[in-house]
């Protein structure tokens, strides 16, 4: 409502305020308007239904790139389609027929479209409203600040690009006016000349009779006849002339105008959508604007094509008419080669990955991807459907084919089952594309290794290869591209290393790089952000200021670290030199805790009840400082791969003392999840600072009722976690004292430490409403987990 009244409306105006607004502008921005409206949300919906329009987008502020929001999107969406439905059954006059038939088909496009990611159209619908906004401002002089700003609108660069597309419509639209004229004028001079003609063979034959007073007449008439028209043809040269020039200088201008817009759609828009297609690769959010590139490659190439036409017209007839005024260079065979070389541009740059493959990639695994021309349905590529092959080729291949643009003949580093496609093209969203559903690594070719390298360092990509032509044969393209850096592994103990490789080179590669060179250091800020992208998506919740500090002081192998931010962090400090006094690296370490979090600790961790990296000294320390024992909190281990310590503060000898417990892993969350184990520690009271466990824990309790039960007439045991020394295994279980118990050492004896390590057990126990008396054969078994 705010948004309305900034516009000059107030509760008691129509919310449809701002479409009668945009009918009322002038002719120039009433087309800008028009033009914001596409095939993909036409401008017969928004008239019909603008009231609801407006409604549903000013009054919900909602953050459209969070995915949660979906549902909402997906009920707008639901209502949109219903009340088109509702408005096109409604329309029953015979003046108001085709109308109705487009509302229903775009009902239909909507389904078929938008049902999967309503989110989509959500979006396009406040882009269309955002780009009428600022038209509507630009026209009125409405300063730029005087309208307040809505959450989730497209940015401005959509709107001028539509701008500048429609441009190019008009000036191609005029330069067709112009072709007529100059045909229609030619076609004017060719009758007069060809009368001319007539003419003058005319007074030859008089010239040749015998002279008479008759013969003298009609020579003199013929002649006052032969004059004006050869002074009307000389007008006709002179007007051709000016007209083949002025064509010429426009068509001159919008090429220009077309390499510039070009440009900005392939080496800004579309370059920026593959890097956050690479970066989501990291986890980074991905929102897509991969329909809206189409549109405009689409209007291009169908602006291009009909400049081409325009200029091979021009062409051939300035053949059928051959004058050249003297001192003018021909321009036309230069443009028809700047367009068509444009064209080529458009079609092969256009040809891209739309899901990319597995950037790691095991062998005899099936795996999928997608590739997509987005140019194919305008330039009908589809007529004939064009095949794709797919092949997997080494980092040295991809940049021969890059210098060379072709790569040798059975030159391939592997072989790939189901590697051919044929491109489809899909009515509802005008995408041709292929999508490979089934592919299947089955061997392949390494390089030799020099030094540290290893399987895993080893980039390859998978190219993917078609040809097609447009324009009935008259082209004919060889089109290629190539996937991002891929890994191959033949083993799931390569999957952390390959991914250290693949994290890099997402993170750090450059645009317009060599394949696939990458900075062999980089600060540390890049590498946190980095790693803070991967952790987020993976576990739902960021790294803190502090996670990050102490990750890099773990990196940088430096508990002192005071400015680290700029720090060079090098590859091998990455992912290849072993921390100090381990057997494995930082990103072995940071890998494993992710893994750990994402598979097992992922709510605990959203909700922050994991405190996680921090070092076992600060955590002695923010536990004494609170002096209440029973406090414990959680921190990875150190020492251990993908393992989580309780630490808590215990009655010791003379004074509290800080323990810990043995790290637990992924095979021991399998067994029992960390809040149940907690739960099972009775000595466990406080999380820290002083949350009571059961509140911090307790909805993410194994109910008892959902233990497994047994029909055969046994009782089935669970599991429950003890610690020898601090307590049975809880209230709702019996200890039976006298069992025999292994005590596992832990995996950090040996070092040198202060604080305590304890080893958990797991007793093997049955629920408290089972009379035990009747089952004297089921005793307490204790082992060591570690």
């Amino acid at each position: 409502m705010e948004l309305l009244q900034s516009l000059g409306c107030n509760e008691n105006h129509s919310p449809m305020a701002l479409w009668a607004r945009a009918q009322s502008l002038p002719p120039e921005a009433l087309q800008q308007v028009r033009a914001i409206y596409t095939d993909r949300f036409p401008i017969e919906v928004r008239h019909f239904l603008a009231s609801w329009i407006e409604e549903k987008m000013w009054s919900m502020d909602i953050d459209i790139d969070n995915p949660q929001n979906e549902q909402y999107a997906s009920s707008i969406v639901g209502d949109l389609i219903q009340q088109l439905e509702t408005k096109a059954n409604s329309m029953n006059s015979e003046e108001l027929v085709i109308t109705k038939y487009k509302l229903m088909d775009s009902a239909n496009l909507f389904k078929q479209r938008y049902a999967r990611c309503p989110l989509d159209l959500f979006r396009l619908m406040r882009h269309c409203l955002n780009s009428e906004l600022q038209v509507i401002r630009q026209a009125e002089n409405v300063p730029v600040g005087s309208v307040p700003p809505t959450g989730g609108l497209m940015p401005d660069s959509v709107a001028e690009i539509a701008q500048q597309i429609d441009v190019l419509r008009h000036r191609t639209s005029e330069t067709g006016k112009l072709l007529r004229q100059m045909e229609q004028e030619q076609e004017g001079f060719a009758l007069h000349y060809h009368e001319c003609t007539k003419l003058n063979a005319h007074l030859q034959h008089l010239q040749s009779q015998q002279p008479n007073q008759q013969n003298i007449e009609l020579e003199k008439t013929v002649r006052r006849q032969k004059d004006i028209l050869e002074q009307t043809l000389n007008q006709k040269v002179s007007s051709l002339l000016q007209l083949r020039l002025q064509l010429a200088d426009k068509l001159s201008e919008t090429v220009t105008h077309l390499v510039t817009l070009q440009c900005r759609v392939l080496d800004e828009e579309l370059i920026r959508w593959k890097r956050e297609q690479q970066l989501a690769g990291n986890g980074a959010q991905f929102n897509s604007n991969l329909d809206n590139i189409q549109d405009w490659c689409e209007s291009l190439a169908e602006i291009i094509w009909h400049n081409r036409q325009q200029i091979k017209e021009v062409e051939r007839l300035k053949t059928k008419l051959n004058i050249e005024p003297p001192g003018v260079v021909d321009v036309l065979p230069n443009l028809n080669i700047q367009i068509t070389q444009l064209l080529s541009s458009l079609v092969t740059s256009t040809f891209i990955i739309e899901k990319q493959p597995p950037q790691v990639m095991k062998t005899n695994t099936r795996f999928t991807s997608t590739v997509r021309l987005l140019v194919g349905g305008k330039l009908n590529v589809h007529m004939t459907p064009p095949q794709v092959k797919v092949t997997i080729i080494s980092e040295a291949q991809a940049n021969a084919l890059l210098k060379n643009d072709k790569i040798g003949k059975g030159e391939a580093s592997g072989e790939i089952l189901n590697n051919t496609g044929t491109m489809e093209y899909h009515q509802a969203t005008r995408q041709l594309s292929v999508s490979f559903r089934n592919m299947q690594l089955k061997k392949i070719k390494r390089a030799e290794k020099k030094g540290t390298e290893s399987v895993m360092d080893e980039k390859f990509s998978l190219l993917f290869q078609s040809q097609f032509s447009v324009g009935g044969g008259e082209l004919v393209f060889q089109v290629w591209t190539l996937s991002l850096p891929v890994v191959v592994i033949v083993h799931g103990n390569q999957e952390p290393h390959a991914w250290a490789t693949v994290t890099w080179d997402n993170a750090f590669a450059e645009p317009g790089r060599v394949p696939f060179a990458v900075p062999d250091k980089v600060p540390w800020c890049q590498v946190a952000e980095a790693l803070n992208m991967k952790f987020r998506y993976a576990t739902g919740r960021p790294l803190t200021e502090e996670n990050l500090r102490f990750l890099a002081e773990k990196a940088f192998r430096n508990p002192n670290m005071t400015d680290f931010q700029n720090q060079m962090l090098t590859w091998s400090q990455f992912c290849k030199e072993p921390l100090q006094d381990r057997n494995f690296t930082f990103w072995e370490w940071f890998y494993a805790v992710v893994k750990l979090t994402r598979e097992h600790l992922r709510q605990p961790w959203t909700d922050g009840l994991i405190l996680g990296f921090i070092r076992k000294k600060q955590a002695e320390d923010m536990l004494i400082a609170t002096g209440v024992t029973s406090t414990f909190l959680l921190r990875f281990s150190d020492s251990e791969l993908g393992g989580i310590t309780i630490a808590w503060l215990g009655d010791g000898d003379v004074c509290p003392q800080v323990f810990m417990l043995q790290p637990f892993t992924s095979k021991d969350f399998a067994i029992r999840s960390l809040p149940d184990r907690i739960a099972d520690l009775q000595h466990l009271v406080h999380l820290y600072p002083d949350i009571p466990k059961d509140q911090a824990f307790g909805k993410y309790y194994t109910p008892l009722e959902n233990q497994p039960t047994s029909n055969n007439g046994y009782v089935k045991p669970f599991l429950v976690t003890h610690v020898p020394g601090w307590g049975g295994p809880g209230q709702s279980t019996p200890s039976y004292p006298n069992t025999p118990m292994f005590q596992a050492p832990s995996p950090e004896a040996g070092s040198a430490r202060d604080t305590p390590s304890v080893a958990s057990h797991v007793s093997d126990s049955v629920s408290r409403s089972v009379d035990f008396d009747q089952f004297p054969q089921h005793f307490s078994q204790l082992w060591a987990y570690t």
